[in-house]
């Protein structure tokens, strides 16, 4: 069975956790594919990582966006208290800010199964179990990544996404959840680059403010059994 590090990182930088993310990342190919010897396999399998934090309030733009997306100048993010990123997983344009839930997986899938696809709607599967514990019905939506509610609907809304790099089977980057999230920041933005449908939140959803502390520990668990994975220190 996988093993897998878990960290919260709490509420951090968005390019620090992204250059510790790539520090991770890297070490993690390394001894995948510089050290075969059998002594390392048990080292290898403990390399998996989840980490789970929040970002004070960041644009990242992926491989596949548009900069048109980004509806606001460099003065008016200054404004904002917000920063921007071109980054390098897929996906378009989204927003990371404080109340919200980015959890960055950074697993050798080739320890679990080589596919994709299945990976995200694994991502996808935990989230929706997750908010199906405070009442919120979460779905995927043909054509669409990231977890929605009243998907195909007009008033569809997207609670969760995300945005994912893949290289040598060994993922990073991940998800965006939005729990107690200022959803007032996706105005300055066209969302994963879909401009006819609305960001929500669990907040949004129920009427009041979340535990984040009780939303972590029970996505964390979710994920854990989706995967099939032990946690380890």
């Amino acid at each position: 069975m996988p093993k897998v590090t878990f960290s919260d990182w709490g509420l951090i930088d968005y390019k620090l956790a992204w250059d510790q993310q790539e520090k991770l990342f890297k070490n993690l190919v390394d001894h995948k594919f510089l050290q075969r010897d059998l002594a390392l396999v048990n080292q290898v399998n403990k390399l998996n990582q989840l980490i789970f934090c929040e970002h004070p309030h960041v644009y990242t733009l992926g491989k596949s966006g548009s900069v048109k997306n980004l509806l606001i100048d460099v003065h008016e993010l200054q404004k904002a208290s917000a920063s921007f990123y071109p980054i390098n997983r897929g996906g378009d344009i989204t927003y990371h800010g404080p109340g919200q839930l980015v959890g960055y997986p950074i697993f050798d899938l080739e320890q679990f199964f080589t596919d994709i696809h299945k990976y995200l709607r694994f991502l996808e599967e935990a989230i929706i179990i997750t908010l199906a514990a405070y009442g919120i019905t979460g779905q995927r939506y043909e054509g669409f990544t990231g977890v929605w509610i009243d998907a195909g609907k007009s008033e569809a809304r997207k609670i969760c996404a995300l945005g994912v790099r893949c290289s040598r089977w060994i993922t990073m980057h991940g998800f965006a959840l939005n729990v107690n999230t200022d959803l007032l920041y996706f105005k300055n933005i066209i969302p994963c680059g879909i401009d006819d449908k609305e960001v929500t939140s669990m907040k949004r959803e129920l009427g009041y403010a979340v535990n984040m502390q009780e939303v972590k520990d029970l996505l964390r668990k979710n994920i854990a059994l989706q995967f099939k994975y032990d946690e380890v220190n």
